[in-house]
């Protein structure tokens, strides 16, 4: 009986230092994966994140979108020289050996169909819908990637740039449109809330924008919107679609209308960078309030 009793606590022991050693073996093992080494991301808006949480040498490619130039539609375009870009598809993707692959949800549904069907991993992103959504995006990137710290560090610098924004911030708010190529007008929720921050409303939804999300011309001119904010570079009449910016017709606002050109790309896809858009948003309602009280006085 003894001998049995001291052979089954000699087997636990054996037992238990296994398992103790399988336990270090998986945590190692899991710590050593945690941090993707080569990483594909798919789309510009998971292009944004990636360079900015995965080390250079770790990124296998990013979408042709992020160094594009015809147009810039990226934040990082004078950024990202060296970096594979890559027009994704499944043969693409596979040739690059990637360890993960980040893509938006709901973008590209055949390429995400076959990495699954070949058992590539794959990161879905979702869209943020505001500033608390940029926030949770963020930290999860953070994990997945293995760049907790990177990810903090950036909602950090977000959340500075907003503090600052939003303490000089005057009110009343001030009525802006932001007019794009084609006369767009739609803005995110995320848009929405910078603007928000920075004393801002959007005057869109009140001069009844067409289905497609555009204002004519001349609904802008009867509108009057304290402050105007032409998306793009000024005198840069490089397509139809620039023209209505130009417009002869928007010089009848001079006087009424604080109007200015403005980069608009921090807002293409949202993320913490997208707060460089409130300091913009900030300096020039100060200039359309400006105006408006000289017209006052007037």
């Amino acid at each position: 009986m003894v001998g049995n009793v001291t052979r089954c606590k000699c087997a636990l022991r054996r037992f238990a230092g296994f398992s103790i050693a399988c336990a270090l073996l998986f945590f190692c093992t899991s710590a050593s994966v945690a941090a993707p080494q080569h990483v594909v991301s798919t789309f510009l808006c998971t292009d944004e994140y990636v360079f900015r949480l995965v080390p250079r040498e770790h990124i296998a490619a990013l979408s042709f979108e992020a160094g594009d130039r015809h147009p810039v539609v990226s934040t990082i375009a004078d950024k990202v020289g060296g970096i594979v870009q890559i027009r994704p598809s499944t043969e693409t993707v596979l040739n690059l050996h990637p360890d993960l692959v980040v893509m938006y949800e709901s973008t590209m549904p055949r390429l995400h169909a076959n990495l699954l069907a070949l058992r590539v991993p794959v990161l879905d992103v979702p869209w943020s819908n505001s500033i608390a959504d940029i926030q949770k995006t963020t930290l999860m990137l953070g994990e997945k990637l293995g760049a907790k710290d990177e990810a903090q560090a950036m909602l950090s610098e977000m959340d500075v740039k907003l503090a600052t924004v939003r303490a000089s911030a005057q009110r009343p708010a001030v009525h802006a449109l932001l007019y794009e190529p084609n006369g767009y007008t739609s803005t995110d929720p995320v848009t929405q809330d910078l603007m928000a921050v920075a004393g801002l409303v959007d005057a869109a939804p009140g001069m009844r924008p067409t289905r497609s999300g555009t204002i004519p011309v001349e609904a802008v001119i009867a509108a009057a919107p304290e402050l105007l904010i032409f998306g793009g570079a000024r005198g840069a009449e490089d397509s139809h679609a620039v023209l209505v910016q130009h417009h002869p017709a928007l010089r009848s606002l001079e006087g009424r209308t604080y109007s200015a050109w403005a980069s608009l790309l921090p807002l293409s896809c949202p993320g913490p960078w997208s707060a460089d858009a409130a300091k913009t948003f900030s300096d020039l309602g100060r200039k359309a309030r400006a105006l408006a009280k000289r017209q006052a006085r007037n």
